[in-house]
């Protein structure tokens, strides 16, 4: 593609990083990213990777706003409160970018839609908020073969890693099993910062730039976890040996999302 003269000032200071440049922002351009769930996480991660160019960013999400949000959910404002977050999504991302297109979902996803959702999509970027919704993404997104960057927030901690077919554990070789209903607490129990969402949703974002561009290390194998109360950032290496998964594994048991 050739880019206009606003989109040449607008992607400036990608242009002049070896590890961008005008080659390398043709790639964004040419990408879709999907992000499920409009809320803590999917506000700064859709943000920023309209803001980067993406060429085509998918929302999927079937709640509409309400004012206990706004606290974290910075796609969206007070005028928005009632309306589909899908929609205040996308009003949101052709503001800053006009080039991007927004397309939305809004819906929930489920074992009957996820393979059919994810399947035109260069990247999946788990943003929900439930731990089952966890569990099917990262199912359908090793069944069909798609790269994710999964992440959760509670209170002023945060945790994040990225799945690439071949390259790494999955979250089900992590996590296993899906513990009983009510064993985790949720935001709503127990709160959590905003901003706390932000760095995390920032970081999904980046891992989704860079599996585009094919440039530095992704989380693979590696688990990040954030104390933003001590501020303090580890990484924790996953077990290299996945041949037990019961999706990803030598003789997988789960051959389709939500069994």
């Amino acid at each position: 593609m050739d880019f206009t003269k606003d989109q040449a000032e607008r992607y400036s200071r990608h242009f002049v990083l070896d590890e961008i440049g005008p080659q390398g922002q043709r790639k964004l351009s040419d990408a879709k990213v999907l992000i499920i769930g409009a809320g803590g996480l999917g506000s700064p991660a859709a943000m920023y990777l309209a803001a980067a160019g993406i060429g085509s960013i998918g929302i999927a999400d079937a709640d509409d706003v309400d004012l206990s949000n706004l606290q974290r959910q910075i796609l969206h404002g007070r005028q928005d409160a009632g309306r589909a977050k899908v929609l205040s999504a996308k009003e949101t991302l052709n503001r800053m970018n006009p080039d991007v297109a927004v397309h939305t979902y809004r819906m929930l996803v489920t074992a009957d839609n996820i393979m059919e959702l994810i399947q035109k999509y260069d990247f999946i970027i788990d943003a929900t908020d439930n731990i089952p919704s966890k569990f099917l993404i990262n199912d359908a997104c090793v069944l069909a073969k798609k790269p994710f960057s999964h992440a959760g927030v509670i209170r002023f901690q945060g945790q994040l890693m990225t799945y690439v077919p071949g390259e790494g554990p999955c979250y089900r070789c992590v996590f296993r099993d899906p513990p009983p209903k009510d064993a985790v607490p949720t935001c709503k129990d127990v709160g959590v910062v905003g901003a706390m969402c932000g760095v995390i949703g920032s970081l999904q974002a980046m891992e989704a730039i860079k599996y585009i561009l094919g440039v530095g290390d992704l989380l693979t194998g590696t688990l990040l976890t954030c104390d933003a109360l001590t501020m303090r950032f580890r990484r924790v290496t996953l077990p290299k040996d996945t041949s037990d998964c019961p999706v990803c594994g030598t003789h997988p048991t789960i051959m389709k999302p939500g069994f």
